[in-house]
């Protein structure tokens, strides 16, 4: 039966490719507010509302994008989130905390001064690094299998580290489009020195992966598949080429190639989702439950299939909304 014809094998992938749409727009979107969050102790007094301003109007809408992953996981493939949750419900229970304390310094920041203003923004950087930390270390034991032995951890830690430099960098990137002189020189200097530290984290995952199982060690090093799957690391190492050599001709006239690295680092998370999702398909549990195994009847996920084209649409376009309308320089940051 061709694929199309049968819903039970086009309706999973279907949701498949949803979620994971839906998680690359969180960890593109999402990163760099978070990433402002982490670059906040760096900054002057002065400077930090001019670096909440910048993220002021999409950190909320960037986080539709979580809400929406996990609603997909939970209806189309809920013996997997069964099974993720329970594997992962301490970070995952960190990241909710981290956001929550996030959404509420954000607020209470903004109508406090002295200390209290401080203490706040201090709440604001803790609840970014926790989220952050979190979402490394999940990544990292999924890649693992989702298993709790030391060497698996010690993986899932060493990713939290390498989200924390790699959401740092895309967060200075935002800045580098969002701010003017003093800050956007920083921004650049935060930049630069965190660049190295998505390098290594996107080296970890791609070194580690291959060899997590026989399964996915065929899939990358078979002939011709190792010959097919080239161009992902030539392509990821022309990247960072291109953001790195922008960031060291930054600032220009005109602010014209200010874009560049914040593009060229989405880029390459597009490339490392890619890769992933190549590794681990058609699984959605690495190795114990495919998206088919896992998945809701195919008459649920077609009812479901109906909202989601409604859904979809409409947070894109609020999210597009959102970045049209506040396009340009980030202002002071008032609450009038």
């Amino acid at each position: 039966m061709h694929l199309f014809g049968d819903p039970a094998v086009w309706l999973p992938l279907a949701f498949a490719g949803l979620m994971g749409l839906s998680i690359l727009i969180y960890v593109v979107l999402d990163g760099f507010d978070l990433g402002v969050g982490l670059l906040l102790p760096l900054a002057a007094d002065e400077e930090k509302d001019r670096m909440i301003s910048a993220v002021g109007p999409f950190w909320d809408a960037n986080e539709t994008w979580l809400v929406l992953a996990v609603g997909l996981l939970l209806v189309a493939f809920p013996m997997a989130h069964g099974v993720i949750l329970t594997a992962l419900y301490l970070p995952a229970a960190l990241m909710l905390i981290g956001l929550i304390l996030r959404g509420v310094a954000f607020e209470f920041r903004a109508k406090t001064e002295g200390k209290m203003k401080q203490r706040w923004n201090q709440a604001f950087f803790g609840g970014s690094l926790a989220a952050t930390l979190a979402q490394g270390y999940m990544l990292g034991v999924y890649i693992m299998g989702l298993k709790q032995q030391p060497i698996d951890i010690a993986f899932g830690l060493l990713t939290a580290v390498c989200l924390v430099a790699a959401y740092g960098f895309i967060g200075a990137n935002w800045l580098i489009i969002k701010t003017e002189d003093t800050l956007q020189l920083k921004a650049i200097r935060w930049a630069r020195t965190r660049l190295w530290g998505l390098v290594v984290g996107f080296a970890a995952i791609s070194l580690a992966t291959p060899f997590v199982s026989p399964r996915l060690f065929d899939k990358w090093f078979s002939f011709p598949e190792i010959i097919l799957l080239a161009p992902l690391p030539l392509m990821s190492a022309l990247l960072i080429f291109i953001v790195w050599t922008a960031l060291q001709h930054l600032p220009t006239r005109n602010d014209r190639w200010s874009w560049v690295p914040f593009v060229g680092t989405a880029a390459l998370f597009l490339l490392a989702f890619i890769g992933l999702a190549y590794s681990f398909y058609p699984y959605v549990v690495p190795d114990q439950l495919t998206i088919y195994d896992a998945a809701s009847a195919p008459e649920s996920l077609f009812i479901m299939l109906i909202g989601a084209v409604i859904v979809l649409p409409t947070i894109l376009a609020y999210t597009v909304l959102a970045y049209v309308v506040f396009r340009g320089k980030a202002t002071d940051l008032t609450y009038d």
